[in-house]
């Protein structure tokens, strides 16, 4: 069985949906914190199961009989180190035979602050014990998709990329990816950097907002420190607005940025351009 924690998160939900392409539902443990919001997984035959992060108690009834396990890493920036920890004890436990990890784009040498914890998950996945597969993505596209409404009623999109380059690619991509690799064999010890098969930097992504939308959206530059500032000035938690200030910082210094097509090719199909991802962001505003 494969189990796949934050089920009913974002991404959670778009890999039990890939899998559900490859495997049958009773095969397919959706670990979650609230039971009651994974009806609909339930009523699909997929065994939904409780897994709260912060309860290791719940864990372990969670990952019974799971041979194969992705561990979604944690929303919770700040506590993520010992929830992780938590999830691979309790995997240990069950005697799972692989645990795969949603790292960050070349984790090892990140200049983004994110980096810290998932180092730290990455370094206590390899001392487990347990075989393990680490699937470092890169930035969602639907992370700067989602400034797009704001974008168009200031005509300005603002960030602290500077000339940066961002290799982001679809959710929905990173979810297939995820999925491949927990149906493929002789997983154990692969590292795989997850990126889109396009770059651009926010000037070229505020020109096509733009361009789709015809409306004026220029990109404006600010310094991180006035960033995270604009970002609390428009409701975002402190915490929320210094990482996104933090990561936009690290795709300055190339962060975000990786040319390998190892996504495209590890799903079989070209990643989802983004020009798309606008476009459907335009259409749903």
């Amino acid at each position: 069985m494969i189990a796949v924690t934050g089920a009913t998160g974002q991404l959670g939900r778009l890999v039990i949906a890939a899998l559900l392409k490859k495997v049958p539902a009773n095969q397919i443990i959706a670990a979650v914190r609230s039971p009651e919001k994974a009806k609909d997984l339930a009523d699909l035959g997929v065994q939904v199961r409780q897994a709260d992060y912060s309860k290791p108690e719940t864990l372990d009834s969670a990952f019974k009989g799971a041979e194969k396990l992705l561990l979604i890493s944690s929303s919770e920036v700040g506590q993520r180190e010992a929830q992780h920890n938590a999830v691979i004890a309790a995997a240990k436990r069950a005697g799972v035979k692989l645990l795969a990890y949603t790292s960050l784009l070349h984790a090892d040498k990140s200049p983004l602050g994110l980096g810290v914890e998932h180092r730290a998950t990455e370094k206590a996945l390899s001392e487990s014990g347990i075989p393990f597969v680490l699937l470092r993505n890169g930035w969602y596209t639907e992370n700067y998709a989602a400034s797009i409404a704001p974008a168009l009623a200031h005509n300005a999109f603002i960030g602290s990329v500077g000339e940066g380059r961002i290799s982001s690619a679809a959710r929905q991509d990173y979810a297939e990816a995820a999925a491949a690799v927990l149906v493929l064999g002789d997983q154990g010890g692969k590292i795989y950097e997850l990126a889109g098969d396009e770059s651009y930097t926010l000037a070229e992504f505020s020109a096509e907002i733009a361009h789709q939308s015809g409306k004026k959206v220029d990109y404006v530059n600010l310094p991180e420190a006035e960033f995270a500032k604009a970002l609390l000035g428009a409701g975002l938690p402190e915490g929320l607005a210094n990482m996104l200030a933090d990561s936009d910082a690290g795709a300055e210094k190339g962060g975000l940025f990786d040319d390998s097509h190892t996504l495209s090719k590890l799903i079989g199909r070209p990643t989802t351009p983004v020009k798309d991802v606008i476009a459907a962001t335009l259409k749903s505003l």
